[in-house]
């Protein structure tokens, strides 16, 4: 048995330097998006014909079910439960329907096994209708899968590349209903913040105004921007729209650590700043081992053979390491410094969750 003991002390200092990051330019189209003016979520039950021996097995019943359905519609009767689905596999068929989507329009859908198929490789989708969460059709999807991999095999060898049960039937479908937004009517446009900020969203509001030369624009809070289309001279929402996405604002981003403890990974800021602090690292190592010996008894004697145990304990615990960071470094001055003294990713998460809870991280940590 072995355990390891790590024991990390942190010391923040309370004073920490004010620092402004310097702010970006970008577009309004690539840090906000419409109100409104979003994709919708369509699903689908179909099923995947033509597989050469990997579809369901007779034990998932909703696929013999499917197939009598189908040849029921086709008028064909067969009996219950006597049709091999081997070559056939039920599947969920999704896709997004795009904003102002028109009847006509192609549309790519994923399809999924969700019986035991082994692999939809060479398998044609059956007319499979997806609907919206408002329960209405919306299209129509029915084509050739085509998967990123294989599943081959038999006899005990087997090889498999990538995922064989999920494939996608490119511009497979067609929209059959017309979802489309008609701006022409709309007398207020907001726009949405991807990353909440009242400075950027008063950037935004402040950059529309100076460029219609009007007060059109209004930061409602840090994430929603109301323009007024009624105060318009001229032109419509499309052309309103067209005009404010390319318009370039300063971006003012909080600064931001983030985390992965399940893999070891750290995104962080280059401008990230820490207060003033001390840090030192050890490890104590503690190793038990038990081995056992057998133990003979004399000859002509009544003893009987028996194992004995010997365990033996050895600890051993390395010098702490000590790193001293003065105010306002970076976060990469300190993942410099804990890689010298050969600390591991999954220390450096440690070490930076202990700094911001003595508060010496001047950013959101956010752990994922």
């Amino acid at each position: 048995m072995r355990g390891v003991i790590c024991t990390m002390l942190l010391l923040a200092a309370v004073s920490r330097a004010e620092v402004t990051e310097a702010p970006r330019k970008a577009l309004i189209r690539d840090i906000a998006s419409v109100e409104g003016v979003r994709a919708n979520p369509l699903l689908g039950y179909g099923i995947v014909v033509g597989l050469n021996g990997t579809g369901d097995r007779r034990q998932t019943i909703f696929t013999m079910q499917t197939l009598g359905n189908a040849l029921q519609r086709l008028g064909i009767q067969i009996p219950t439960g006597t049709a091999r689905v081997n070559n056939i596999a039920a599947v969920f068929v999704t896709a997004s329907l795009p904003p102002f989507a028109r009847s006509g329009t192609q549309l790519d859908v994923t399809v999924s096994s969700i019986g035991d198929a082994k692999s939809l490789e060479g398998g044609m989708l059956l007319l499979t209708p997806l609907r919206a969460p408002d329960g209405q059709i919306y299209a129509a999807a029915q084509g050739p899968v085509t998967l990123g991999g294989y599943s081959t095999g038999g006899g005990g060898t087997s090889r498999q590349v990538n995922h064989p049960t999920v494939g996608r039937v490119v511009s497979g479908a067609l929209v059959e209903r017309e979802f489309a937004i008609d701006l022409h009517h709309w007398q207020r446009v907001s726009l949405l913040l991807s990353d909440p900020s009242f400075s950027t969203a008063t950037e935004i509001a402040g950059v529309i105004n100076q460029d219609f030369g009007r007060s059109l624009a209004e930061a409602v809070d840090s994430r929603r921007v109301e323009i007024d289309a009624t105060r318009l001279e001229s032109g419509t929402v499309p052309t309103l729209l067209a005009r404010i996405e390319n318009l370039p604002v300063e971006v003012h981003r909080r600064a931001r650590v983030v985390v992965n403890e399940r893999t070891g990974t750290v995104v962080m800021g280059k401008d990230v700043r820490l207060g003033a602090v001390s840090i030192l690292h050890g490890n104590l190592s503690i190793e038990i081992a038990t081995e056992y010996t057998v133990s003979q008894p004399a000859p002509l004697s009544e003893g009987k053979t028996e194992v004995v145990p010997q365990t033996s304990v050895r600890a051993q615990e390395t010098p702490a390491r000590r790193i001293e960071l003065g105010e306002g470094a970076s976060v990469e001055q300190l993942v410099n410094g804990l890689q010298a003294i050969g600390a591991t990713a999954r220390d450096v998460i440690a070490i930076l969750q202990a700094i911001k809870a003595a508060g010496g991280l001047d950013a959101e940590l956010e752990v994922i």
